[in-house]
């Protein structure tokens, strides 16, 4: 073996050192910090290995508790608040059944803020050392989901294994792992001294939130690491030749790469001509796009007509407010959980797909809007909660200058107008994990600081 390579192993395996006896120290002054890590890498994994985590983190913490470590802040408060109001939907549900399933899964939005409220509290360091570990996780899990997309283009010769929910499975969803990678890909982004390593992790990462081919999230990438380039008073020379290469990679990577291309592409040819084919769905018969005016305004739409995301989410906000006009649920929504039979029902008045052998149809979809989904399930109060809570977290984000919690707090808001993330488990824990752990002792980060 050459020097050099004895010199990288070397220095590898100083590095994991460290980072073990780091790890065990701060464990050692903050019981739960271990298990608050392991709750969050947890989230990909099945839904009982998550709970178990979270479970964990929950008892060490209740363990850990002191009398003077109680401390009421209003930032987690709000969380509890929407719980509760979620909870209490189960009096005028009209699914009693299904609202009974789902308040056990958005449970994470009580138990995590009354955690951080009862529990040790985290210094900036602490804070920053979490972050840390998270973003390497979750590089892991990207090298992990690359190697094995790899190995089964290898067995099977369908490249579409590298491309959105076939990467990670729809299980764990595409377009939640862009999330979970994003805000990994801005901590190593943001750092004031980057190794190599830390650059070839920067692109690895970029590549693969742009393999999972959520345009919203690559949108707002993008946008974010202009931000941090123009405006963020860290960046330096050396960031601004970061951030050209990665804009190249993100723009090299959509223009050849004909099944993401496609996916933008449909967006704005469904919308300069309607009644476009689409061609994505084989010689088994003439599929034509949706537009955005047609999803709005038609109404009754054939069995052949394909709904592009944009459009798909302008028909589900507009039957949405013909739910508002036709049912008393303005107050009090459907309940948690229960707007699904009002969904399928709006399918068949407007005679959307309704499925077939090989695909589901699109009355069985929710509504791909958290603040939609949350209104329609709880009425305006906890449409208001929602944006309560991303509001607090947008002002305490500019407020602390963290540049990943800024990425946090505009990437939920924009994730949250075309997905319903707090519909899975998996979203309501990394919601509420993150945002108790940035919005938690904020006065705290200023004397830290000082």
């Amino acid at each position: 073996m050459t020097s050099t390579g004895k010199k990288s192993m070397a220095n590898t395996s100083n590095y994991s050192t460290n980072a073990f006896q780091e790890l065990k120290n701060e464990t050692k002054r903050n019981p739960p910090f271990l298990f608050f890590i392991l709750a969050v890498l947890s989230i990909p994994m099945p839904y009982a290995v998550n709970g178990i985590a979270v479970g964990l983190f929950a008892l060490v913490t209740v363990i850990s508790c002191k009398k003077s470590n109680i401390r009421i802040e209003r930032s987690l408060v709000f969380p509890i608040l929407l719980y509760l109001l979620m909870a209490l939907s189960l009096v005028w549900s009209h699914d009693r059944e299904a609202t009974t399933r789902a308040i056990s899964k958005v449970l994470p939005l009580l138990v995590l803020p009354v955690c951080f409220i009862i529990g040790p509290k985290y210094s900036l360091n602490q804070k920053r050392k979490i972050m840390m570990f998270y973003s390497y996780g979750i590089l892991l899990y990207c090298i992990f989901y690359l190697l094995k997309a790899l190995v089964t283009y290898f067995r099977t010769q369908d490249f579409s294994v590298f491309f959105y929910h076939n990467l990670v499975t729809e299980d764990v969803n595409a377009i939640h792992v862009s999330i979970y990678a994003a805000l990994a890909f801005f901590w190593f982004f943001t750092k004031n001294t980057k190794r190599l390593a830390d650059k070839l992790a920067m692109f690895l990462m970029a590549t693969f939130i742009v393999l999972l081919s959520s345009k919203n999230v690559i949108f707002v990438l993008v946008l974010l690491i202009i931000f941090y380039e123009i405006f963020y008073y860290k960046a330096t020379q050396n960031i601004k030749w970061i951030t050209l290469g990665l804009l190249v990679l993100l723009s090299a990577t959509m223009l050849f790469s004909g099944k993401i291309r496609d996916r933008f592409l449909v967006e704005f040819r469904s919308n300069q001509q309607e009644g476009t084919l689409n061609t994505d769905f084989g010689p088994q018969g003439q599929v034509y796009n949706v537009s955005i005016k047609q999803a709005w305004e038609k109404e009754h739409f054939q069995q052949n007509e394909y709904f592009p995301g944009a459009a798909f989410r302008v028909y589900q906000f507009r039957i949405f407010t013909e739910m508002l006009a036709e049912d008393p649920i303005f107050f009090t929504g459907y309940g948690l959980n229960a707007t699904d039979f009002r969904i399928e029902q709006k399918g068949l008045e407007h005679t959307i797909f309704s499925g077939n052998a090989e695909n589901e149809g699109y009355q069985k979809k929710n509504f791909h809007n958290q603040y939609v989904q949350l209104f329609a399930e709880t009425g305006v109060f906890g449409f208001l909660l929602l944006l309560v809570i991303v509001f607090l977290n947008l002002k305490n984000a500019f407020k602390t200058k963290d540049f990943v919690h800024i990425s946090f707090a505009i990437l939920m808001i924009s994730l949250f107008l075309t997905e319903s993330f707090l519909a899975r488990q998996r979203g309501v824990v990394f919601f509420a994990a993150i945002y108790c752990l940035f919005n938690s002792g904020i006065a705290m980060k200023f004397r830290d600081k000082e």
